[in-house]
């Protein structure tokens, strides 16, 4: 071995999409058209659900936090992605790797906590409508959205604080876009034993809780869907609920395919695909899979244009 492979890394080289020079000009101006719509389509959203009174409702504030987050998520990956197509060493430091994580997995980590409130405030909605406005209220609401930034940002604290227990001496170069724990595992010269249990423990641990919040919702809704004797009325609520289900299982299969397999399956470049998924396509169709499809969005959004013309 080198010097050079002994010494600590305190910056890191991003490959990234560096495999394909000949694609690197097409894939700069689809990733850049992708945050684009991401950051225009949450940002709008929110700022919608900000102005609008009628859209202070539970499910609505849910909702804009979940943009929000989805916007945090974008923010904390493209810019850098986009730099490093035309960058020529395209490096990063490590305190810039783990303030990449960090704001990742408090994006993530809090959008799975306000896919359950959203469940659960969906469940209470059909199953319970009479009893809505005491089974959620204002006060619950804003006690469910400040718990799921908490958890947010101690899953992060936790994930970043084991990474301080490592130190990188084999090679500095991330076969990935962003700086994701799995690839600087990969290059630890310390047995990353400990981090990755606390992944499996933690990281599973959040998902099968809100999981399963989910998944006793849906089923609940499903049968109180079923149940119904308007055909207008199931049919508006199955499409509603088919949306929203679909996205989070989108969402959640691809974080539980990333984190919570074995670690022998993690190698380098087939991480990239499943992380392009839940990074960058996942918020960029959520505001159109929770809000476009939405009767009562799409109606504020063209009263708000009438005032502005």
């Amino acid at each position: 071995m080198t010097e050079d492979n002994y010494s600590l890394a305190t910056e890191f080289i991003l490959i990234g999409f560096s495999d394909h020079p000949d694609l690197k000009t097409l894939l700069f101006l689809v990733f850049s058209a992708i945050y684009l719509v991401t950051m225009v389509g949450n940002l709008g959203l929110v700022t919608l659900i900000y102005i609008e009174p009628r859209l202070h409702t539970p499910m609505y504030i849910f909702l804009g936090n979940l943009a929000l987050m989805d916007s945090c998520c974008s923010c904390a990956i493209t810019p850098k992605m986009l730099e490093n197509f035309f960058s020529v060493d395209r490096r990063i430091s490590l305190y810039e790797c783990m303030a990449q994580f960090y704001f990742l997995c408090l994006a993530e980590t809090t959008d799975c906590f306000l896919l359950a409130a959203m469940a659960y405030d969906r469940y209470v909605a059909i199953c319970n409508p009479l009893q809505y406005h005491s089974m959620m209220s204002k006060k619950l609401c804003l006690q469910m959205t400040t718990g799921a930034y908490i958890a947010g940002n101690l899953h992060s604290m936790i994930h970043i604080g084991f990474l301080f227990r490592l130190t990188f001496c084999r090679s500095h170069v991330i076969k990935h876009f962003f700086c994701d724990v799995l690839p600087l595992y990969r290059l630890s010269c310390v047995d990353p034993y400990i981090n990755e249990l606390m992944i499996l423990i933690f990281s599973g641990s959040l998902q099968t809780f809100t999981i399963t919040i989910v998944l006793i919702s849906y089923i609940c809704i499903l049968f109180t869907i079923f149940t119904m004797k308007s055909r207008e009325g199931r049919s508006k609520a199955l499409s509603t609920c088919a949306s929203h289900f679909l996205s989070v299982s989108i969402f959640y299969g691809s974080l539980l395919y990333m984190y919570i397999r074995p670690s022998s399956l993690n190698e380098g470049y087939k991480d990239i695909p499943v992380a392009i998924f839940y990074t960058l396509v996942i918020p960029l169709l959520n505001p159109f899979i929770y809000s476009l499809r939405n009767k009562e969005v799409i109606n504020v959004m063209k009263r708000a244009m009438k005032k502005r013309l």
